[in-house]
């Protein structure tokens, strides 16, 4: 099956997981988003390509990579829900949906400080270990198999070619042809490149110990590895991990982690840290005190149900959102995005925001609270330019006051009508222009009506032409609509997992958010 073909979806469930659309095509596998059909929750469903599907031994790989992911339940390993078949015999896995980097990227573009490093090599070792304990071994642990999630957490995502022990070493089992290369070259242990059917805990171990080289480098090693290039604390751990005699390498990764974690906590990972280990330890803060900018739980407010889904690239971004509670029974939710990119937008909102926080214990009025911040702005030494989006709920009154400044997103979708109505409010954006007299909205919000707010990037205005993975506006309205019937939340993750998935997303500066409000009774 081609990439072309596999953008077709197979069916429209595979067992009970409705199939939403093409996620990602690997060497013998397809991966399709879906949903889970009690929790709603977004889940990666893996199936074969048809001409794997005829290799028998292809196919017990595949079976083997469910019972192993069934049997190791780890933090630090992606989570199985379900395994089965679709339109007869056909195979497929259910797998927990992981939002974030792969460690390829991460090493390609956005170095680590030594101490994060380390970190992460310990996080990726924690698993493995569960895996040895459970007589697993993984035999294909890389860069492109390992996820850095939103929240920092490492998730290996990949047992396709995992091994029980045990049936390595079984002389009655099939064995592959000999010197017949089963993972990744560079990754491999000698022993596991030129005689497969000899791999054990310790060729895992070789492959850890190239990662964590290329991790604390900074730089992809292409088979090069120059162990004087690593901070001496680390260059005794690392040739040991890396010794091309088995018997001469780490038999336990208990060990190396013993060992890893007493580098981590001694005095010589401080001394050993590099000018540009600094600058890496600098923007790892920044992207702390950017997460403070944009919390990831929605406030429990009387009559009204929130949802919050954000989705982080690399780069570092000031976008702000808040959510504020306001006199006479009323809720203010706001969102901020900064011309500026990078460090200087993630210090400029968060001047921004407190001038807002500030604000909103003087005047509840949209127009009045918004020609103060302008003018405040526009004093500021730092002359800096925002897009806002600020909402004032009153649920008592069953309505809602709406004033956007610049590119601002805003759609009503009412319970008795069957395509949202964008509205927007034509003002300048913040800090261009001084006596600015800003105009308002005011709208009805019954119940069981939905008001949801989104940064700029989350749709275009025109689709590419063979675009796959595109909505312009009307696309975007019609999607919308169809999630009407879901929960706030499950809406804001639908939304944004269809119009962006993480495999077009992967190096976008501008973080996408969605938020989405419904009326309650």
């Amino acid at each position: 099956m081609s990439s072309e073909d596999a953008r077709h979806l197979p069916a429209t469930h595979f067992g009970s997981y409705p199939i939403e659309s093409f996620y990602r095509e690997g060497g013998m596998s397809l991966l399709y988003l879906g949903t889970h059909p009690d929790s709603g929750e977004a889940v990666i469903l893996k199936t074969l390509k048809e001409r794997s599907r005829q290799d028998p031994d292809v196919l017990e790989r595949f079976d083997n990579e469910a019972k192993i992911l069934k049997l190791a339940d780890h933090p630090n390993i992606v989570g199985l829900f379900d395994y089965g078949t679709w339109e007869g015999d056909n195979p497929f896995i259910a797998l927990e949906f992981v939002q974030g980097q792969s460690l390829h990227t991460v090493i390609t573009h956005r170095p680590l400080s030594l101490r994060r490093a380390v970190e992460v090599i310990l996080e990726i070792a924690y698993a493995l270990c569960h895996l040895h304990t459970l007589g697993v071994i993984h035999r294909d642990l890389k860069p492109e198999n390992l996820m850095l999630t939103h929240n920092g957490a490492v998730k290996l995502i990949d047992m396709g070619i995992a091994q029980m022990l045990s049936d390595a070493l079984d002389p009655q089992a099939d064995e592959q042809p000999p010197y017949q290369l089963i993972g990744t070259p560079i990754y491999m242990s000698p022993e596991q490149r030129y005689h497969p059917e000899s791999v054990s805990y310790p060729s895992d171990i070789y492959s850890l110990g190239i990662i964590a080289y290329e991790l604390v480098l900074g730089k992809l090693s292409h088979g090069q590895i120059h162990i004087a290039l690593m901070p001496k604390g680390l260059q005794k751990i690392l040739a040991r991990a890396l010794q091309p005699r088995i018997e001469d390498r780490y038999q336990d990764v208990v060990d190396l982690i013993t060992d890893l974690s007493a580098y981590l906590n001694s005095e010589t990972l401080d001394h050993e840290r590099k000018g540009g280990d600094q600058l890496s330890e600098l923007s790892e803060h920044l992207q702390q005190a950017q997460a403070l900018l944009i919390p990831s739980h929605a406030p429990q407010w009387r009559h009204i149900e929130i949802g919050v889904t954000n989705r982080r690239g690399l780069g570092i971004c000031g976008l702000y959102y808040d959510f504020i509670e306001l006199p006479e029974k009323c809720y203010g939710v706001v969102m901020v995005e900064p011309t500026a990119r990078g460090v200087e937008g993630v210090i400029y909102t968060a001047v921004c925001r407190g001038m807002i926080r500030t604000l909103c214990r003087l005047t509840t009025e949209p127009a009045s609270l918004i020609a103060f911040l302008n003018d405040l702005i526009l004093r500021d030494a730092a002359n800096q330019v925002f897009s806002l989006s600020y909402l004032v709920l009153n649920p008592s009154k069953n309505s809602y006051q709406y004033i956007a400044c610049g590119p601002a997103h805003l759609w009503h979708l009412a319970h008795d009508a069957s395509l949202p109505e964008k509205i927007s409010s034509e003002n300048p954006a913040l800090g261009v222009k001084p006596f600015t007299e800003f105009t308002e909205i005011t709208g009805d919000w019954h119940i069981d009506d939905t008001l949801l707010l989104h940064t700029e990037k989350l749709y275009q205005s025109s689709i590419p032409e063979n675009a796959l993975h595109s909505y312009d506006e009307e696309s975007f309205a019609e999607l919308l609509a169809a999630t009407r019937e879901l929960t706030p939340q499950n809406q804001t993750e639908t939304l944004v997992r269809k119009v962006a998935p993480a495999t077009a997303l992967p190096l976008e500066r501008h973080s996408l958010s969605v938020i989405s409000i419904a009326r309650r009774e």
